[in-house]
């Protein structure tokens, strides 16, 4: 097929200029155009700007680069100006430069899971900070947006330095998957099991990742993996089955709310399908995302997802028919070689020029709120000169420890063991396979330093109490070590790649990308060796370093204190010396519902929340419940009351308490707020998250905590109506520090319509 002329290229006679302008002025044209290609000193580039009328005529000739006119102006200009190559490049994972109209390349290769992970060519140094589940252990989305603005900043950074070429600015984050079942091998990339949590962490990460300035996007945020994608074994040809409720009311809705709330620029469609349609041609991207919600960005596949719907699904009969099908589904960037087939397509007319005209839309957009097109100086972003190292500065060393020590969650601590005081003690053990490193997870890129748990502990304690470690006890050295000490800290869990190859784990309790968990106990050598020093040193402490839930029994029940922490992070072991010696209070949270055996689980692969899943429906005794954590100090709640004592589906009611830090440390509480339909007419979850809050108090400080309810959050999905409703009746109101430690509780009413 021949590429199309743009409407100049067809009245133009050779070699003339466009009406109305100058030879000057096309000069000038000409100039600044080789100004938005390669970097050039500033002290050339602003003089340049400055002279008069020059970003005038260059936005005269080429309107998608006037930042005066509306975005889908400038696109339906730029759009006009594309070849057909041209247009098929703008599919593609990285997109080619076009220097006849000073285009750079884009690149979204961009991993960010926690701090800018995998990009093009390998990794780059860059902040660090815990796994996503460590993430979710703050409950706090504040701190989730300082790091995300933290990592959008670096990629700047990266895509200065390297002209685009290797760190783009769509960055592979958050992932907004729903951490439903322990075994799922990416668990350590979830915000946790509950999606209202998951919706609002990932706000706070999308809304830092993006920047606040109401123009120019700092980056853009791709959410993952689009829908229902939590089973690793056989996910590329794996379908999650369920009922519409189980979509509207748990899978959509951290999506939703990272796209109506965040204004998420961009997501990735899953390997798996839905009901057995392959969610990279799923009908939910045209008619949910884009036309209920709005959505108008980025629309990713995964890598591999393109041959997968011909090889392992089955669903279309050749790669032709496949790229016609992801076309006419919405995705608008494919990860695998598409341009073959889609030129076939064309060719045969089973797609048209204008289906890839309406579908590279979302990646123009999206380019030019990154300001991409626009004149030079700007965006506040042009002031990044590229030879930045924030990554070594110390705001954001800072913000690393900060971040990791509001993730560790106190599991138990009897007898006060913890904090330990330092002037008491003469000798420490530390012991374990994860005592002294700390390990990178699958897409974490390459932090500046790192602090080992060993070496944390042995720097806080100071140079009077002797500090020594054992990886394991071979010998007796373990065990040795711990009955000549004072205490003792046995460093266990799981290594975030296996230690292996892509695709393998030794251990059943180890899982990844591509590898599902087959056991949750914890591995029989880490469990003896607890057991061995637990015999010689009664004062042991556990500190569980996991990529998901495991079940501890044996160690709730006969260790005295246990401490859980994601993997990651540069300043574990500073975060952690700080928790173990009480420099600071833990008040880290489960993000998911650690339950004692897999007896307590449905089958893997069943994807009915309603059938005994996650905190919502799980009508068990778990080993711990979700939202659960201990703290150096206690709180006391008082004084709950509501604006109003009923509220209707478009109304809105405050809930407010009282609550008192009644120890004598200072330390955070995490308020959290759960409701209860207590008449209605179809199963509804045993309670559900509808707010959070994490505040800081001293000792005898009173706070009040006010969480906004609003009407509409108490509903359901009627498959029948097609739409949410509000039920009229009672709804319990139920605050407290956990989903099973409920202090106070309310009723109010839903009035009849």
């Amino acid at each position: 097929m021949k590429n199309k002329l743009t409407h100049h290229e067809k009245m133009r006679p050779p070699g003339r200029a466009p009406d109305g302008l100058s030879p000057k002025v096309i000069c000038d044209i000409r100039i600044l155009k080789e100004l938005l290609m390669p970097p050039r000193p500033t002290t050339l580039v602003l003089p340049l700007l400055l002279a008069a009328g020059m970003v005038h005529a260059l936005a005269a000739s080429e309107p998608f680069r006037d930042p005066n006119l509306p975005v889908e102006q400038r696109v339906d200009n730029l759009i006009s100006l594309l070849t057909l190559d041209e247009k098929i490049g703008m599919l593609a994972q990285v997109q080619p430069a076009i220097p006849r109209l000073g285009i750079k390349a884009f690149t979204n290769w961009t991993e960010g899971l926690h701090g800018l992970g995998w990009v093009r060519g390998g990794s780059v140094t860059a902040t660090t900070f815990p796994q996503s589940v460590g993430l979710g252990e703050t409950w706090d989305p504040e701190i989730l947006r300082q790091v995300g603005a933290v990592e959008g900043y670096e990629a700047r950074v990266y895509f200065k330095k390297y002209d685009g070429a290797r760190v783009g600015l769509a960055i592979r984050a958050p992932n907004v998957d729903l951490a439903r079942d322990p075994r799922w091998g990416r668990t350590e990339e979830s915000f946790g099991e509950d999606p209202y949590l998951v919706g609002k962490m990932s706000v706070g990460m999308i809304q830092g990742l993006q920047g606040d300035n109401p123009k120019y996007l700092l980056s853009a945020s791709t959410m993952k993996h689009f829908l229902a994608n939590s089973n690793e074994d056989g996910r590329t040809s794996s379908s999650s089955d369920f009922d519409e409720r189980n979509l509207r009311e748990y899978y959509l809705v951290p999506f939703r709310m990272g796209i109506l709330e965040g204004n998420a620029q961009s997501f990735m469609a899953s390997y798996n399908a839905v009901n057995k349609v392959p969610d990279t041609v799923s009908p939910f991207i045209r008619d949910i995302v884009e036309k209920e919600w709005k959505f108008d960005g980025m629309v990713s596949t995964d890598a591999g997802s393109l041959p997968n719907l011909t090889r392992q699904f089955h669903y279309y009969p050749d790669p032709t028919a496949a790229v016609v099908g992801c076309v006419q589904a919405g995705i608008t960037v494919f990860l695998d070689r598409f341009a073959a087939p889609l030129r076939d397509a064309l060719e045969r007319k089973l797609l048209t020029e204008a289906d890839i005209e309406r579908n590279i839309r979302g990646n123009l957009r999206m380019r030019m709120r990154l300001g991409e097109f626009d004149p030079p100086g700007m965006s506040p972003y042009d002031n990044i000169s590229g030879t930045e190292e924030p990554w070594y500065g110390e705001k954001n060393k800072a913000l690393a420890r900060k971040v990791t020590q509001e993730s560790i969650v106190l599991l138990k601590n009897s007898d006060n063991l913890l904090p330990l005081d330092k002037s008491k003690l003469r000798s420490i053990a530390v012991i374990g396979p994860f005592g002294d490193n700390v390990l990178m997870d699958w897409y974490a890129g390459m932090p500046p330093y790192t602090v080992t748990p060993f070496e944390g502990i042995r720097n806080q304690a100071g140079p009077n109490v002797r500090v020594r470690y054992a990886p394991d006890d071979n010998n007796g050295n373990a065990a040795n070590l711990a009955a000549e000490s004072d205490v003792a800290i046995v460093f266990v869990g799981n290594h975030p790649t296996c230690n292996a190859p892509f695709g393998r784990c030794a251990l059943p309790s180890e899982g990844k990308e591509a590898v599902d968990r087959k056991s949750i106990d914890l591995d029989p050598a880490q469990l003896n060796l607890i057991r061995r020093v637990k015999a010689a040193n009664a004062k042991t402490v556990v500190v569980l370093i996991s990529s998901f839930p495991y079940a501890i029994g044996w160690v709730q029940e006969n260790v005295s204190a246990i401490l859980h922490m994601a993997h990651s992070s540069q300043e574990e072991g500073n975060a952690l010396a700080d928790v173990l010696f009480g420099d600071y209070n833990p008040a880290g949270r489960l993000v998911a519902t650690w339950v004692k055996s897999l007896n307590d689980l449905p089958p893997m692969m069943d994807y009915d929340i309603r059938q005994g899943r996650t905190y919502l429906y799980f009508k068990g005794q778990p080993l711990y419940p979700f939202g659960f954590g201990l703290s150096y100090t206690t709180f006391e709640y008082s004084n709950l009351r509501t604006s109003v004592d009923s509220v209707n589906a478009a109304g809105q009611v405050l809930v407010s308490v009282d609550i008192k830090n009644t120890g004598t440390r200072a330390g955070d509480e995490v308020v959290q707020l759960y409701v209860k339909r207590l008449n209605s007419a179809v199963e509804r979850p045993l309670k559900e998250l509808r707010g959070f809050e994490r505040i800081a108090l001293r000792p005898n400080e009173t706070r009040t905590v006010r969480l906004p309810l609003k009407g509409s959050d108490l509903s359901y999905w009627d498959a029948g109506k097609q739409s949410f409703v509000v039920e009229s009746g009672s709804v319990g109101i139920m605050v407290g520090a956990s989903s099973a430690d409920v202090r106070l509780e309310k009723t109010i009413e839903v009035p009849l319509r």
